[in-house]
């Protein structure tokens, strides 16, 4: 991923703008600090952050065609890269090695319509000279960042960047931009062209459960994502979803080594780090941790070169200001599991890795979270996850995102590919929904157990059978504890009591969310930047508390009948 930043029919000199426009990308540069790019045309500028992870030594950007007319700035990947550059006319020249830059030649056969034909995660702003037409687009789940702003003293000019900091300093309306949707400057719309069969809530699916089909999907989804000419690795937290990708990936990584990085091309690159020197799994937590251990019996299991670490409460308290200025969210659940994640990306990234997998999704696409228990229907249970999926961008895409990109790591997430998702989501819901014998995701683990898998080991049961732990609750119990004693420090009962006052709109509820929204105002003062933060809450009209953490559900270490027979 990298960072982008563009203006589009700027009013006054675009050249004496110019210096601005690289001080306010300069914002994002902890997104790519591989090089920077700035290019303009008429009216207009696109300015570019690079993180180099495919096609290393010749994908600078702004990417041209060949005549300069199309001026592209992108974050993030594309994973048929290869299978559309065979669906381009003849006599296509490349200039670069770069993924990305086949949306430039396809957008000159297509036009807009090129989104529709991307397998990736990005987001990216393109401009066509020729017809002074500008667009911008958003992968479809919004695992890239994107934001769109407008100033009130030049209502023509429309702002993008991938964060709300190189913005709001000058725009007084801020907007995070809408995951599946494209803007186009010729009619001054956005209009969402991701329309998956499952996106209506209220279509209850009725396809039955297909555990082969339903694995062999994740197994490729995860196949794809090893697109890389850079060392990469896999977050494991010792929780199912992180663990079955890391699984996933050793085995892939191994038949590359196998095959000499050669078979099935479209999908597969070179791949620095998995097979021939071995997966690297990285883990973080406090001393003692359940995640810690749990993710340590995972990587003897799989025989990854596995990086353990730990840190104290202090070294978390004395993150959560930075943290909040890099998610730019005053979100309690989001801000909790983002301070391991992030001190854990800083040691990624000190390793000189540059990608790592990560298992982002699932809980909402199988309603995993421990909430989901109190369910009252499956169509119920099914609503629920269409919303927490379409709100993936507000929450754990963007922390996943934003709290490795602070340090310029890219994460990459298999549970949201597309074709996974057209899968698990169109499954019928009473295949979900909790029962006796039936614990979360238990499709899921059931897809990956020995009685489906014909004999082959995943995991050990004990993983594989694990009571969902939400990662700032599996990193140590007391991380959460010691943000709400630190929470009482900060903040009176006078203050907590007159909240509204202070904060009509979205008002914090306890004293940890004055704590990070007063944090958050420090940074961005700007009355502009609330409108692009939603706040992540259980259902509170299904008996939910207002305490998010899996550890404050009523189910929270039940007993279960784990039979996978069952």
């Amino acid at each position: 991923m990298c960072g982008i930043f563009a203006v589009f029919n700027y009013p006054d000199d675009i050249h004496a703008f110019r210096r601005r426009a690289l001080l306010l990308s300069k914002k994002l540069r902890h997104r790519g600090p591989d090089w920077s790019g700035c290019k303009i045309s008429g009216n207009n500028i696109l300015c570019h952050e690079r993180l180099a992870i495919v096609g290393v030594d010749s994908g600078a950007q702004p990417l041209t065609n060949e005549d300069g007319s199309i001026i592209l700035a992108v974050n993030g990947e594309i994973y048929n890269h290869k299978a559309l550059k065979k669906q381009l006319r003849s006599g296509v020249t490349f200039k670069t090695q770069s993924d990305c830059e086949v949306i430039l030649h396809l957008y000159s056969e297509i036009g807009k319509d090129v989104v529709n034909h991307l397998d990736g995660m990005f987001s990216f702003v393109l401009l066509d000279t020729t017809r002074n037409r500008f667009i911008a687009a958003r992968d479809p789940i919004g695992i890239t960042t994107l934001y769109q702003g407008w100033s009130s003293s030049s209502p023509n000019t429309v702002y993008f960047s991938s964060e709300l900091k190189a913005l709001n300093e000058e725009c007084d309306k801020i907007i995070s931009f809408p995951p599946g949707h494209i803007y186009d400057s010729l009619t001054g719309e956005t209009t969402r062209y991701y329309k998956p069969p499952w996106w209506d809530g209220e279509i209850i699916p009725k396809n039955p459960i297909n555990y082969t089909i339903l694995r062999e999907t994740l197994e490729k989804a995860v196949r794809k994502r090893l697109m890389s000419d850079v060392p990469y690795g896999v977050l494991l937290s010792g929780g199912l979803d992180s663990s079955l990708i890391a699984s996933i990936a050793t085995r892939e990584a191994a038949k590359l080594a196998a095959n000499g990085y050669q078979e099935d091309s479209d999908e597969r690159e070179n791949t620095r780090s998995g097979g021939v020197n071995g997966l690297h799994s990285f883990s973080i937590g406090l001393p003692g941790s359940p995640d810690l251990v749990a993710a340590r019996s995972v990587a003897e299991f799989l025989n990854t070169i596995h990086h353990e670490y730990t840190f104290t409460i202090q070294e978390g308290l004395d993150a959560v200001h930075d943290i909040i200025h890099h998610l730019e969210t005053y979100d309690v659940t989001t801000i909790r599991a983002s301070t391991p994640m992030y001190l854990l990306s800083r040691k990624i990234k000190a390793m000189g890795v540059k990608m790592v997998l990560s298992g982002e999704g699932s809980d909402e696409i199988l309603g995993g979270y421990l909430y989901f228990h109190a369910a009252p229907s499956a169509a119920d249970f099914h609503k629920e996850t269409v919303t927490r999926v379409k709100k993936l961008h507000t929450s754990d895409c963007l922390r996943a995102n934003k709290s490795t990109m602070a340090w310029g790591l890219e994460a990459r997430v298999p549970f949201l590919d597309k074709s996974f998702l057209d899968v698990a989501m169109t499954i019928n819901p009473e295949e979900k929904v909790f029962r006796e014998g039936r614990m979360e995701k238990y499709i899921l683990r059931k897809a990956f157990d020995v009685s489906t898998t014909g004999d082959v080991r995943y995991l050990p049961d004990s993983i594989l059978w694990r009571q969902k732990e939400q990662f700032s609750d599996g990193v140590g119990y007391g991380w959460i504890d010691s943000l709400k004693d630190a929470a009482e420090q900060h903040v009176t009962d006078e203050q907590l009591a007159n909240a509204a006052d202070r904060w009509p709109k979205d008002t914090p509820a306890t004293k940890e969310a004055y704590w990070y929204r007063e944090q958050f105002e420090s940074w961005f003062p700007q009355e502009a930047c609330i409108d692009s933060v939603e706040r992540w809450i259980p259902r509170r009209d299904w008996g939910c508390p207002e305490d998010p953490s899996g550890r404050a559900q009523r189910v929270h270490n039940n007993a279960y009948n784990n039979d996978a027979n069952v």
